[in-house]
């Protein structure tokens, strides 16, 4: 018994990360509503990635006789903007919008507050109207995959979208009526119904380059049969 000792203990803040580090002190605290960096779908590269390096870019190149290849066009960002003006009476149908566009986006979004206040709307500066989310990256890659291949499909009545909604800079924004389209939404947990403009940020510059991009990963424009991306 006397042979057996106990060990002293290590020092205090041995074996403790230094302040400040990855593991530990202030700058390891995550803000809150922080998402995970990685993409939805995290296993390897989205394929309408691989599509667009592989395909849509010599085909462009070509087609556009750039010689640079920096001057290919490309996708920057989408982003996804929900107003709702019931918002700041009833933050239940906050947080319900708050997890629909989890859901469909893949990503915590950012509420949108009233800039001034409107009287007349019974509106006051800073209260909630909305909600946006901007995608980028796979992120970007794998909701457009998604958009195209599902979602627009599931579109009641659809006779394509709109072909003159470019703004004259390459960038292309739409409406649609309802989020119901998305599969990612359960129908048994919508309490309203309500609609969601898109937004699809480009390099192009031009809105004849920005239409070729879109064309190209087989964009449902109206009056044209879109040409099918992926199999």
């Amino acid at each position: 018994m006397a042979e057996a000792k106990a060990t002293k203990a290590p020092p205090k803040g041995a074996g403790a990360p230094p302040k400040g580090g990855k593991s530990g002190g202030k700058g390891a605290k995550t803000p809150q509503g922080a998402t995970d960096p990685s993409p939805k779908v995290v296993d390897g590269t989205p394929r309408l990635l691989t599509y667009y390096t592989k395909t849509v870019r010599p085909r462009l190149q070509q087609q556009l006789g750039l010689k640079n290849p920096m001057q290919i066009p490309r996708i920057v960002k989408i982003v996804l903007n929900v107003g709702l003006g019931e918002a700041s009476k009833n933050p239940k149908a906050l947080e319900a919008l708050l997890d629909e566009m989890v859901a469909i986006a893949g990503q915590r979004p950012v509420v949108t507050r009233a800039k001034k206040s409107i009287a007349n709307f019974g509106l006051r500066e800073g209260v909630p109207v909305g909600v946006m989310v901007t995608l980028r990256g796979p992120r970007m890659y794998e909701f457009l995959d998604r958009f195209i291949s599902l979602s627009v499909p599931r579109t009641r009545d659809f006779r394509g979208l709109p072909i003159r909604s470019f703004d004259g800079r390459g960038n292309y924004s739409f409406g649609i009526k309802e989020q119901l389209i998305f599969p990612e939404i359960d129908y048994d947990k919508v309490d309203k119904v309500h609609g969601m403009d898109i937004t699809i940020v480009t390099t192009a510059g031009r809105d004849d380059l920005a239409l070729a991009l879109l064309r190209e990963f087989g964009w449902p424009f109206r009056g044209e049969t879109p040409k099918p991306a992926l199999a």
